[in-house]
């Protein structure tokens, strides 16, 4: 691996130690590592250069890393989100706001490496698959442009998807008229709750359907999943 081929990991931790206990494994494993001390530092590092991928904290000094994790969401990186809130509820709103996973503390630091690895070969896959395979889709009067995230109708104008929205439409619309389960839509998401699908789903539904309360394009097939409903053009 080159110098240029190394990955940048931002590593957003208050507790100093823990920070550097971090730092020193993933330098360990050749990545390129910035330690932040804060949101705010964190933020000014986001606005010079874009790293892979995020480690974040929530219990930060001056915000919540959730905030932060959430102001994330709409740029192409991934986010893994270490916390000791270990409640279900905080898991579900990390997901949902654009963190691709959750580590509880304490945790063994190479297990943290390996989450990092795990994150980073499925965010490569993805780009690789966006580029060669799905440029632009049309469907309902839709355009959607996995790339930039965008979604275009001829008459309302134009949306922009969080990631992880994103991710799901992609998934219906590289299978139209067939079944995908929970599973499917998640991914390779390493924490798979049912509920994180089902409000992405609901926001989804929110900017793509005329009646999100009775939906046509995204049906609930109960008891195994959702169904994308119409025709899809690739070019």
């Amino acid at each position: 691996m080159t110098e240029a081929e190394k990955p940048l990991i931002y590593v957003i931790e208050d507790e100093k130690d823990l920070g550097e206990l971090i730092c020193s494994a993933l330098t360990s494993f050749r990545y390129e590592v910035v330690y932040c001390a804060s949101g705010e530092q964190a933020l000014a590092e986001l606005n010079k250069q874009a790293p892979d991928v995020c480690i974040v904290d929530l219990n930060l000094p001056d915000m919540d890393g959730m905030e932060l994790v959430k102001q994330m969401e709409s740029q192409e990186l991934g986010v893994i989100i270490v916390s000791g809130r270990d409640g279900l509820t905080d898991r579900v709103l990390g997901l949902e706001f654009g963190a691709d996973d959750y580590i509880t503390k304490p945790f063994e630091p190479r297990e943290l490496v390996a989450r990092v690895q795990s994150l980073l070969r499925r965010l490569r896959k993805k780009k690789q698959e966006t580029v060669t395979q799905y440029r632009q889709a049309r469907f309902a009067n839709w355009v959607f442009r996995p790339e930039s995230l965008s979604l275009q109708h001829a008459e309302q104008g134009e949306e922009t998807l969080s990631r992880a929205e994103g991710d799901m439409l992609l998934a219906l619309l590289k299978h139209p008229f067939q079944i995908l389960s929970r599973d499917q839509l998640l991914g390779e998401n390493c924490v798979p709750y049912d509920r994180s699908i089902d409000v992405r789903m609901s926001r989804l539904r929110k900017k793509i359907e005329s009646d999100p309360q009775h939906p046509e394009l995204i049906k609930t097939v109960y008891g195994a999943g959702y169904m994308f409903t119409t025709d899809v053009d690739w070019n």
